[in-house]
């Protein structure tokens, strides 16, 4: 619909100087985040399993028989009875993510003309150039490698991999081995954790075109060589890895780089060109590189690569598991937060975009850790609550999904709603395709069993109460964390029951929609908000990060602005007095996508305002936590597509609405190839004279379609292709 078609990548004139701005490519498993230096080119290797024993005792605290005795009391109105709802043990974080090691090639300095490094998003390979010299990054979907090519006359290289990272722990056991082969080398570095038996050990295999290579230790010395191409893996093992077989692994591989890039990008490139978003963007400001780009945070142009950039990364980090709170990348030992999948936010922000933007791979990511947890889910139900079903941890590691964090401040195993919350994006899954994993189905049903025999307390009304309660990670207005009746659990609890009904239909279906139907409504509070706890006398906290009182907004469709007016009215006065606290790039696109699902364009434009105004993206176009570039963090870069999404195209099994809150700022643009909840994929056009839509069913159905204009009815065939011309102003 434009002169140039929006970018596929970024680009920068220089090296990067910070492992932040390094650029990425990952297959979900390993990652690689690439600095783009001729002189001293440096590729920092991570992978998903990568956490540093910590000592931390994984067990969910043993507090069953304790949980009557609180009842009572929160129920009696004492509010700090949760505070000492524990075991006693201190506070535990998860252990924490790490990156192995650096795969180093050294060369004499010097200039180096015509330099330029970029990364093609549609391949997910990282290049640099200059005069005389190419180094090419991907990490292979098909092989699980991480491969580097490095080509020009006569390179001499001194190439070793090391772990001198920022934040190393002193007491690594590290030890390196080189040897010669046929090809050229074989690498081999191995960290084995202090007081642990356990090790990461990372394999490189060199083969070397051209002149001559020689061991020095801990690496080795190549001489007038034409191209030297590395495969690099790293395992997390105990004992010690033979180093010999992996050695093996890697030399079968060797079928050339071309090759090996087209086994790749032949699975990387479906996926990421399914959907596209322009933005009538002007040409001269696509062309300018990253760093530039963010020096112009209005500018259609960064909104386009930001969204491009989003979909990259996600798919990228996606894989043995979904991304982390750093994606699948950190350049240093000390990841905030642990580097942890943090589950009562950011991992469902991250991944909100999976459905619509047809990344399927990003969901079963989801699922891989969701499912080989629900063990450790069953655990926290017996353990803290003493019931059947499963209950989901605030945190995890990717190893164990025990729930154990506690604070006075952050009692996370009270948290009851995280189990729905991280089940809805596989719900959304199999409405988009159709289908009904039966993993999803038999979470669902265990989720359920847990409400059955947590729900035993009621009101004066006979309405159920959730008791203890927990509202991420606020508090009621001079009350303790942990409470009765939080919203979002009443909304998880609903949507669990009765979802877990539609899963399984008979007597146990009546059994829970029975049961969703005795909990009490939302209630308004005194501001005509809905307020963020439903029980009497618990007043509102409104200057916080967090938006889990609006779950019932976004993600689920309980309140919306077209069957639940009144409801709809309150919460999003909710969000008009809602703070943004810390700054957080998650709270910010919280907020925005809450915004966008009660039709507020104006309210969407100024959190991403506040996101691309705050200088949140670093040259590599991943994010950070707070304004300023400060504390790496993938939620900004991996939830900004979900938004707009949501501003131009949302969808229920039942619904379409086509630009529900569009910013004025994006007059025109073309989002092709969305994904539906009733199984179509949507074309999308708009222009200041109006909106063009090309609706692609997948099954036959029949849906409510709302527009500016209004409201219709479409009845759609699958195969058959629904055209349609909008108003948009």
């Amino acid at each position: 619909m434009t002169d140039s078609a929006p970018v596929h990548g970024t680009w920068e004139p220089h090296p990067a100087a910070r492992w932040e701005d390094g650029f990425l490519s990952g297959n979900g498993h390993h990652g690689a985040l690439v600095f783009g230096d001729p002189n001293d080119e440096r590729v920092v290797v991570t992978h998903h399993t990568l956490v540093r024993p910590n000592g931390r005792d994984p067990r969910p605290p043993q507090l069953a028989a304790g949980l009557p005795a609180l009842q009572d009391r929160l129920l009696a109105g004492d509010t700090t009875a949760a505070e000492s709802f524990t075991d006693g043990r201190p506070l535990q974080w998860v252990q924490p993510f790490h990156p192995a090691f650096l795969v180093r090639l050294r060369q004499a300095s010097g200039d180096c003309p015509g330099y330029r490094r970029d990364v093609d998003f549609t391949t997910g390979l990282v290049r640099a150039t200059c005069t005389g010299w190419t180094s090419r990054v991907f990490v292979s979907r098909a092989d699980d490698v991480i491969v580097q090519q490095v080509t020009g006359p006569g390179l001499t290289l001194d190439i070793d991999l090391d772990h001198r990272l920022p934040g190393a722990p002193a007491g690594l056991g590290v030890g390196h081995g080189a040897v010669l082969t046929p090809e050229g080398a074989l690498l081999s570095l191995r960290a084995r954790y202090p007081d642990s038996d356990l090790a990461c050990t990372g394999v490189t295999l060199l083969a070397v075109t051209g002149g001559t290579t020689t061991l020095t230790p801990p690496g080795v010395h190549v001489e007038q060589a034409r191209s030297v191409l590395l495969l690099t893996r790293v395992h997390r093992h105990t004992g010690e890895l033979d180093v010999v077989a992996e050695g093996r692994a890697l030399r079968d591989l060797l079928t050339g780089y071309d090759e090996l890039l087209g086994r790749h990008a032949a699975l990387h490139r479906t996926a990421y060109e399914r959907v596209s978003l322009d933005l009538a963007a002007d040409p001269a400001e696509r062309a300018l590189p990253g760093s530039e780009l963010l020096k112009r945070p209005r500018s259609a142009a960064l909104l386009e690569r930001l969204f491009a950039a989003g979909r990259y990364h996600l798919l990228s980090a996606s894989g043995l598991f979904p991304p982390r709170l750093t994606g699948l990348w950190t350049g240093d030992w000390n990841t905030a937060w642990s580097g942890a999948f943090t589950n009562d936010a950011n991992l469902n922000l991250q991944t909100a975009s999976a459905a619509a933007t047809a990344l399927p791979e990003v969901t079963e990511a989801h699922a891989n850790l969701l499912h080989r947890q629900l063990p450790d889910w069953r655990d926290n139900a017996r353990a803290v609550f003493g019931t059947r079903g499963a209950v989901a941890p605030a945190h995890t590691d990717g190893e164990s999904g025990h729930s154990y964090h506690f604070s006075r401040e952050y009692p996370l195993h009270l948290w009851t709603a995280g189990a729905d919350w991280l089940l809805k994006p596989l719900v959304d899954h199999d409405e988009t395709h159709g289908t009904r994993d039966p993993r999803t189905a038999a979470a669902l049903a265990e989720v359920a069993l847990f409400y059955e025999d947590f729900l035993t307390r009621t009101d004066e009304d006979g309405r159920l109460v959730v008791v203890p309660s927990y509202s991420p990670e606020n508090r009621p207005a001079g009350a303790s964390w942990g409470t009765l009746n939080a919203a979002m659990d009443l909304s998880a609890a609903r949507h669990a029951l009765r979802t877990a009904a539609v899963y399984h239909p008979g007597p146990d279906a009546d059994r829970w929609q029975a049961l969703a139907d005795r909990l009490p409504p939302h209630r308004i509070n005194d501001d005509g908000a809905l307020a963020e706890w439903a029980w009497p006398g618990l007043t509102d906290s409104y200057d916080h990060r967090h938006l889990s009182h609006l779950y019932g907004v976004w993600p689920l469709d309980e309140i919306t602005p077209y069957d639940t007016p009144e409801l709809a009215a309150a919460a999003h006065r909710a969000l008009e007095l809602r703070g943004a606290e810390n700054d957080s790039a998650h709270g910010h696109l919280h907020h925005a996508l809450i915004a966008a699902r009660l039709r507020d364009g104006d309210r969407v434009a100024h959190a991403l305002g506040q996101v691309l105004d705050g200088d949140f993206f670093h040259a590599s176009l991943m994010s950070a936590h707070y304004p300023n570039r400060n504390v790496y963090n993938a939620d900004a870069a991996h939830t900004l597509p979900a938004v707009l999404i949501e501003m131009l195209v949302q969808s229920t099994p039942g619904r379409l609405v086509l630009l529900p809150a569009l910013p004025t700022a994006y007059p025109s643009g073309a989002l092709r190839g969305v994904r539906t909840r009733f199984g179509a994929e949507i074309d999308l056009t708009w222009s200041p004279d109006g909106a063009a839509a090309v609706i692609r069913p997948g099954r036959t159905t029949r849906i409510e379609l709302r527009t500016s204009s209004g409201t219709q009815s479409l009845h759609l065939i699958a195969g058959e292709d629904h055209a349609l011309t909008l108003r948009t102003w």
